[in-house]
């Protein structure tokens, strides 16, 4: 304890003191950033202003993003339904899961992401293609994903609560109705995922507290026996590589 406390006070006179020091031997220049409103002198200067915020405004956005276009929905629903049904509401950590069920994500629109960056952000950024044909080109592939996902039956819903007439032909859906058609789908299919994973794990509960009745001990808690029976089954059945693997190829 006494040798923790002095590197932290060796530490302490160091940072005070290398201030000062720094100074003696040279002037360091700090620079100086400045944000102001000018008078534009042309008007691409504000439309080039106006696509930067719109940048901006999509960065801030890109959680939502992430969320409502891609595979995580159904992954993270599934990971946390598998971890109520074993009885362990903090095992594994809802950081591990979330972070499991984002790199699961990347591995799962790996294929959509790379179409979108060979046909619409690497023109772009040669200046092959304008920002709106990028914009165009980009969203294809994510639309053609979300669709694969999507039940027809959300997908109606969604047309008729924007009062839009029968589309034709999947390029009349507007983007905007995809995305909560395949959030709605998504979240059924997360939740039929956890109905499954229950069913067994339910059923060792439900045995266990019969077989503690009938031996009379009413004052055992049937989850201290269940639990690592319940634990001892998802482990000799390969749990994660099962349900990893339903995921995934449920994708496909």
């Amino acid at each position: 304890m006494k040798k923790i406390l002095f590197i932290g006070l060796v530490a302490a006179c160091l940072i005070s003191t290398a201030p000062a020091a720094v100074h003696a031997q040279t002037t360091i220049p700090i620079p100086q950033i400045t944000f102001g409103i000018t008078k534009s002198s042309s008007p691409k200067n504000v439309a080039l202003t106006l696509q930067i915020l719109f940048f901006m405004t999509i960065l801030s956005l890109a959680p939502a993003i992430l969320i409502m276009t891609t595979a995580f929905p159904r992954i993270i629903i599934a990971f946390y339904f598998i971890r109520q049904a074993l009885g362990t509401p903090t095992m594994p950590p809802t950081q591990l899961l979330v972070g499991l069920a984002l790199f699961l994500t990347f591995f799962v629109m790996a294929p959509t992401w790379s179409k979108v960056n060979e046909n619409a952000f690497q023109p772009y950024l040669k200046n092959q293609i304008s920002l709106d044909s990028a914009f165009t080109v980009g969203v294809k592939p994510i639309r053609d994903f979300m669709l694969r996902q999507t039940r027809e039956k959300d997908l109606a819903m969604m047309v008729h609560l924007a009062h839009l007439h029968r589309p034709n032909t999947p390029a009349d859906v507007p983007t905007y109705v995809i995305v909560p058609a395949f959030a709605i789908s998504e979240m059924r299919i997360g939740f039929e995922i956890g109905f499954l994973v229950f069913i067994p794990f339910m059923m060792i509960d439900m045995i266990v507290a019969s077989i503690l009745m009938s031996m009379g001990m009413m004052m055992v808690p049937p989850m201290m026996i269940s639990l690592p029976m319940k634990i001892l089954l998802f482990v000799l059945v390969d749990g994660w590589y099962l349900l990893v693997g339903s995921l995934v190829r449920g994708f496909h």
